[in-house]
Formats: C-alpha cells, structure tokens, sequence
C-alpha cells in the first residue's frame, strides 16, 4: 500500500484509510463485534495504517471494535476519533463541543479505544454555542497533557479553518468530498489546506455506495438505513444522478478497473495530500477499494473526467435541511 503524509502534520498514512462507521451503524446492516474485528484486521494485513472511528457511531462500540481489532498493532496504526455530540441515554441529541465535554469525550474515548493517545481528534461538527478558539484550546491542552496527538475538524468552514489554525494547528479536515460532492472545490477548503499545510480526509468518497454502481432506484432501503432520509437516495434522485454511475462505468471499462476504483483513484488524483476514507463491511470490496490506488489515470483521462462530469446535473441535496444546517459553519 502507498503512503501519504497528512498535510505537514507529520502523519503518514496509507493512501487509503478504512472508514469504521458502517461496521457498527448507519447502513442498516452491522457486523458481530467478532466479525468487524476480522475485517479490520484484514485491513491491516493488506496495508491500511487509518483507521476512523467515533464515539456517536452506535454510540460507542465502534470505537469498542477499533480498539479491539487494533491492540495487537496499535504501534503500526493511526487512530482518528471525534467528539462534538451530546449522548443522551444513548442516543444523539444536539451539538456539544463545551470543554468539559471534550474532556469527557477524550477520557472515554482513551478507554474505549484501549489506548494511551489518540492520535486524531476531530470536532464531529461546528458547535455554533462554542467559540472555535474556545474548542482548539480545549485540544491543545489535551496535547500537552499527552492525550491527544493531532487536531482535525469535520465539515467546518473555510473561516472557521483558519481561526481554530491560529489556535492549535488543525492537521487534518474531514469533509465530505467525491464526484458527486465537490463542495471542498468551491467553498474554500481545499484553498484552506493548501494553505496552511491541513491534510483532507473525504468521508463518503463512494457516495455513501452509490457510485460503486451497486444501486439503483429499485434497491430497498430499510427504516435503520440513514440514506432512506438523504434526498440524493430517493428513486427520482437516483434515476437522474444514475448518469453520473454510467460515467464511471465507461471509464472503469476502459481502464480494467471498477466505477469504485475510478471514483477513488479520481479523488487521490486531486491532491498530493489527500486520503479518502472507504468504508466496507465486505472483504471483496475492501480488496477492490484498495486496488484504487494503483490505477493510474493520465491528465486526459482526468481532463475527460472533468468534462463528462461537468454536463451532469447531480440531483438531491447531501443531507435534509436541519443536517445541512450543521455544516459549512
């Protein structure tokens, strides 16, 4: 597996990272903690040294399986978490990034995980109730006691970027970016990290499965299937961004590669300095997400890309109202 650095944070990391979530929440179908152990591990067999995790997903026993699964080569891995969400008898109610909940955060996250450090803290989302300086001091302390190693945000602003940097250094951004997302090319982000030396992490570079060409407007979701509330999911939205699948197909098929591999191989292309992040609860597609990294694609392929993508009107917001409220803030 190739490797990148994360911005001018230090952090080298496999070109690709796994992306945890799915294996214990949100796509309507969980592995055994046994059989997300597995996985991850397979992970690790085959070159992945990222792995990303969070307290809210479940809440908590996915951080449980990470730590689990990556004991036995925790001084070979790079472990990012978040904190940003207020656990209410185990279920998510609002934004909270006040201090002592980052510390509380911090501390069970340490312990979930089994680790001494965590080596990437996110903010899950901007708390609009707590000044930025506020939260990036709060983690720069964690920093000096030894808790924490590296500093990141998740869907923040480009402004709010830059005075959290003037804080504590940020390392790395998490934002949702792939083909049918590309709102880090024009909101500031992507300026922002070239800037100040930040690392992006895109969560979602597959389109939450879309673009893998493994859906289609027939596919069923169930009720505990978060995209069944996502507007790009309805079968209206799926029929018109289908264009986009059929894009990735014609490319993949002249490249011996999969509309999968295209789409991340496009993503690693953008910069020297990007790492998405996949996430899988199958070992044939971890195997055929991770293959991405060795597609080459030339400047036309990639000026081609860019054109046939460009025609193509993506149809359906990321995310309802109230979730597209929490970002870009």
């Amino acid at each position: 597996m190739k490797t990148r650095f994360l911005g001018k944070s230090g952090l080298e990391i496999s070109a690709l990272g796994l992306g945890c979530m799915g294996i214990s929440f949100g796509y309507g179908h969980s592995l055994s903690k046994e059989e997300g152990i597995t996985l991850i591990r397979q992970a690790v067999d085959r070159g992945v040294t990222f792995f990303d995790t969070a307290e809210v997903y479940g809440p908590y026993v996915n951080e449980e399986v990470v730590g689990a699964a990556l004991q036995p080569v925790r001084e070979r891995v790079v472990i990012a978490t978040k904190f940003g969400f207020d656990i209410d008898d185990g279920k998510q109610n609002g934004l909270n990034s006040r201090p002592d909940n980052i510390r509380a955060v911090a501390d069970a996250s340490l312990k979930r995980l089994g680790v001494e450090v965590i080596d990437l803290f996110y903010q899950h989302r901007v708390d609009p109730q707590v000044p930025i300086e506020d939260v990036a001091g709060t983690v720069k302390e964690l920093i000096a006691e030894g808790k924490v190693r590296h500093f990141g945000l998740s869907e923040p602003s480009a402004a709010t970027v830059r005075r959290a940097h003037a804080i504590q250094p940020v390392s790395a951004l998490q934002n949702e970016y792939s083909l049918w997302t590309r709102g880090p090319e024009t909101n500031g982000i992507l300026e922002a990290c070239e800037e100040l030396g930040i690392g992006l992490v895109p969560y979602s570079p597959l389109g939450k499965g879309f673009l893998t060409g493994a859906m289609s407007a027939k596919t069923s979701l169930g009720d505990d299937d978060f995209r069944k509330i996502l507007p790009r999911f309805t079968p209206e939205a799926m029929v018109a961004n289908q264009a986009l699948v059929d894009l990735l197909t014609r490319i993949a098929r002249d490249k011996g590669a999969t509309p999968a591999q295209i789409a991340l191989a496009w993503l690693l292309a953008q910069k020297p300095w990007i790492v998405p992040i996949p996430g899988t609860t199958k070992l044939h597609r971890l195997e055929e997400n991770l293959a991405a990294a060795d597609v080459e694609l030339t400047r036309d392929d990639l000026a081609g890309i860019e054109a046939a993508a460009a025609a193509i009107a993506i149809q359906g917001e990321r995310y309802p109202a109230p979730l597209m409220a929490t970002i870009g803030r």
